[in-house]
């Protein structure tokens, strides 16, 4: 196993790192680690790092595992499930925690970097490549009005290429600009219209003036959702066009073929499944007062590969802290609790409307598993695990994902 330091050394390293400086700003608490029968710990007052263990327990945030199980988290790249808390303890793979669970909310940034801390290597994951020189990027954005539930709606959109129209909506609480690098990918463009629109009330498609959403609860219903690109696709006049979602999108592609296949020649289901379980009662810290945005974002990065480059996985963490805090919850109503297609699934029609589904490989929301049981149930569906990418290969590791969405794209 990777040697543990011991607590001073660890309270240096954290100590001189600005990220962990910055995650545990005004913690006054501690964190322990315990391997078998060995523990390592760290106090903080106000932020301020120090060896050794909290004398309050009631402020300590602890992870327990067995060595072998610490073995494979404190690895240079670890294996899927393992380089996450969250996604370990979720999936059941031997990580304990204990502690306060509003307490790990707000300072689950500062721990994970404390781990991260550990671990031999810079955890800069692959190259950063493909990132543009030009002046000006590919797509030109504008707005579109569309009558959605009887309300007037300003949606955003920007859009690049030229040939099939193919429609592309972001993952829940988050905005079109994950797609950012598809855009310039001529191979792509010089077939495919590409549109990215923002859901409403994410990015810039803004709340609709005529509603008091301010006193309303949100939450993000199938029916809903379903009109939108229904709507897009009447406002711009599109043809027969292709759909391409991720997560809270990558369920919706399962949901147009299956309610829509007359208006989709195809559908892309990125990270998709038939059923997600989860409890949103579970899930209240993600919209909690005392909790901030930025836990969003960490949680984010633990759905995402340790492969993929850090100054992405960093993007796409920072767009979520940049929502609307009640989206990403709110979202999530469909994400595990409005939509399931076990039931309908083998009535999906693919001789009308294709499917393709796609499956990050660190992805612990819609595993790999679950992508597969998708294809199976679906009579003449395409799947493929994609290798070392997670829940959102698009921004995560964009040079990755399109050798998996160009095959898919060639059949379209």
């Amino acid at each position: 196993m990777h040697t543990l330091p011991d607590e001073e050394a660890w309270a240096s390293a954290c100590a001189g790192d600005g990220e962990f400086q910055l995650a545990a700003r005004h913690w006054n608490g501690g964190l322990q680690l315990t391997v078998g029968e060995r523990s390592i710990a760290l106090q903080l007052e106000d932020g301020r790092v120090k060896a050794g263990k909290t004398a309050d327990d009631a402020q300590l945030i602890g992870f327990s595992a067995e060595e072998s199980v610490w073995e494979k988290i404190l690895r240079e790249i670890p294996p899927p499930y393992f380089n996450d808390t969250m996604a370990n303890i979720s999936l059941a793979q031997g990580l304990e925690r204990s502690g306060d669970a509003l307490t790990h909310a707000q300072y689950y940034a500062a721990a994970m970097r404390a781990i991260e801390l550990l671990r031999s290597g810079d955890g800069e994951g692959a190259p950063l490549a493909g990132v543009t020189t030009k002046q000006f990027d590919a797509p030109i954005g504008r707005y579109v009005h569309l009558d959605l539930d009887g309300h007037d709606h300003r949606i955003y959109f920007e859009e690049a290429g030229e040939g099939i129209p193919l429609l592309m909506q972001h993952t829940a609480g988050c905005h079109g600009s994950q797609w950012r690098h598809l855009f310039e990918v001529p191979e792509i463009t010089s077939r495919f219209r590409l549109i990215a629109y923002d859901l409403p009330f994410h990015g810039k498609s803004i709340p609709p003036v005529g509603k008091d959403w301010w006193a309303q609860r949100y939450d993000l219903k199938g029916e809903f959702l379903r009109s939108i690109p229904l709507r897009l696709t009447q406002a711009l006049a599109l043809e027969d066009p292709v759909f391409m979602g991720c997560s809270v999108g990558g369920l919706l592609a399962l949901d147009l073929a299956f309610r829509h296949p007359d208006v989709f020649r195809a559908v892309i289901s990125v990270e998709g499944a038939l059923k997600v379980e989860g409890s949103l009662e579970a899930m209240q810290e993600l919209w909690h007062p005392q909790v901030s945005n930025e836990y969003k974002a960490r949680a984010m990065e633990g759905l995402m590969s340790p492969n993929s480059p850090k100054a992405l996985r960093k993007e796409t963490g920072f767009v979520y802290a940049s929502g609307w805090p009640p989206a990403f919850i709110g979202d999530l109503y469909y994400y595990v609790q409005d939509f399931d297609l076990r039931n309908a699934a083998a009535s999906i029609d693919t001789g009308r409307c294709a499917v393709h589904i796609l499956s990050g490989e660190y992805d612990w929301s819609a595993t790999t598993a679950m992508g597969r049981e998708a294809h199976e149930a679906i009579p003449g569906s395409t799947w493929a695990e994609m290798k070392g990418v997670g829940h959102f290969p698009m921004s995560e590791n964009p040079k990755e994902f399109i050798k998996y969405l160009l095959p898919v794209l060639d059949r379209v």
